[in-house]
This record gives structure tokens, C-alpha cells and sequence, in this order.
């Protein structure tokens, strides 16, 4: 009796784990960006926070605060990928695979390429930063419901959300 006990309990649990792979149901369902800049390929892949009525910006709130690491998204850390070696907005970059944080601020942002991609910014550490660049922050042509990440072939990377657009330039 033990061991069909044991085995309904592992087959429930295998059934509520697989079911949770299923990440389009999240909240903040996944979404990639994917182009070709000078033929390089760029790869996003992140997940898309919605607004839901929030003051996302707020210095003192708790979606993504001005002068604090943020996800640039939602549940696992955003992840940027780069075919070839790169130029962001004119620094150097190594081919590879990054984290893709941001610090939001209301005038300019900090885009910080991390080597190491983790769940969220809690366990992120500054010294695992492999580049920097600050670029500024504008108001956005319209309102953003779903934080979007768009990659132009000339090489712009806008980030949307909200009323608020940041764009960096690849090379």
C-alpha cells in the first residue's frame, strides 16, 4: 500500500511540475527578438511584464525603481545574445551570451551586460559586469502596456514600457 502511496504521489508531482514548464501561461509571458545587424545576429529573450495600473518607474516602488538593477523584465534574468563580436553604443563587446540589466533612471539608464544570466537581480553582482553604457531615457510615441524589446536591422534596440522608451545602438 506504501508503494502505490508513493508512486500516486510522484506521479502527481511529475504532473504538476511539467505543468509548470508551460511558461506562456505565466503572468509575464516569454518573448524573443531576433535580427541580423551587419551580419551579426542579435537574440532577446525576456519576459513581458505588464503595467497593470502600476507606477512602474517610482523611485520608491517595487516594479522597476529609478536607481536600482532591474531584470529588464520579468522571471528570469533577460538574456542577450551576439553571433559575432559587437559595438555597443561604441564599446567593444566579446560574441557570447549575457545578462541583459538595466538601471532605470528618469533622465538616462545604465545597460548593463552581465556574464552570468540568473533568475531576476536578487543574486546580481557588479563585478560579473563585462560592459556599461548610459544611455538616455524619452518619453515613448505611445503607451506601452507589455514591456517590448524591438531590434531594428540598422542595429537600434529600443526597450518600451510604459511611457518610457530606451534605445541603445549595436555595431
Amino acid at each position: 500500500m506504501k508503494k502505490v502511496a508513493f508512486i500516486a504521489v510522484f506521479l502527481l508531482a511529475a504532473v504538476q511540475l511539467f505543468a509548470q514548464d508551460d511558461k506562456s501561461k505565466r503572468p509575464s509571458p516569454p518573448a524573443q527578438e531576433k535580427e541580423t545587424v551587419n551580419g551579426k545576429t542579435v537574440t532577446i529573450d525576456y519576459s513581458q511584464p505588464s503595467v497593470k495600473g502600476r507606477s512602474v518607474w517610482d523611485p520608491n516602488g517595487k516594479v522597476a525603481p529609478y536607481g536600482k538593477v532591474w531584470r529588464t523584465g520579468a522571471n528570469e534574468s533577460t538574456t542577450i545574445e551576439f553571433s559575432d563580436d559587437v559595438k555597443i553604443e561604441g564599446k567593444s563587446l566579446p560574441k557570447g551570451k549575457y545578462a541583459l540589466f538595466t538601471i532605470p533612471g528618469e533622465k538616462e539608464w545604465t545597460v548593463i551586460f552581465n556574464k552570468t544570466p540568473k533568475w531576476g537581480a536578487f543574486s546580481y553582482k557588479e563585478d560579473e559586469d563585462v560592459l556599461r553604457v548610459t544611455v538616455p531615457a524619452k518619453k515613448a510615441k505611445e503607451f506601452m502596456e507589455k514591456f517590448t524589446i524591438d531590434i531594428k536591422p540598422q542595429g537600434t534596440v529600443a526597450m518600451m514600457w510604459a511611457d518610457t522608451e530606451v534605445d541603445f545602438k549595436v555595431q
